[in-house]
């Protein structure tokens, strides 16, 4: 599909990355890729569309097999992810933005809320980066 160059720095900040750090790295691709679905999905370019829908599902779905299942947050976690791959599915066979951007806007707010998490912990610093 759409070729990728290895990036030795990303590659260095997911082995030294902390469980929070990977997550909130996860949720940037996701955020990625549902920007690139929209913008895709405008110029009528269906096979990126689809590529970068696929993508994001993908990473819903990783979110969903590696939640903890005993924290009771999970619950409501769980319905919304399953909500996110229905709006993407839903995008990708009508071919339209509102879907993708919905769940972009919930991508964001939940990335945003994995972040103060983070700093709670004292777990943002990602290489030289510092989220928030």
């Amino acid at each position: 599909m759409l070729p990728t160059q290895p990036n030795k720095y990303l590659e260095a900040s997911i082995q030294t990355a902390t469980p929070a750090q990977l997550l909130i790295m996860t949720y940037d691709g996701a955020i990625r890729f549902c920007k690139q679905a929209i913008e895709s999905i405008k110029n009528n370019e269906f096979d990126k569309s689809h590529y970068y829908l696929s993508k994001t599902q993908d990473i819903v779905k990783e979110f969903i097999i590696t939640m903890d299942r005993s924290v009771p947050l999970s619950e409501d976690l769980l319905r919304l992810y399953d909500y996110f791959l229905t709006k993407l599915i839903e995008a990708n066979v009508k071919k339209a933005t509102a879907p993708v951007e919905e769940v972009l806007s919930y991508l964001i707010d939940l990335k945003e809320t994995w972040i103060q998490a983070a700093k709670l912990s004292g777990a943002t610093k990602v290489g030289s980066k510092q989220y928030g």
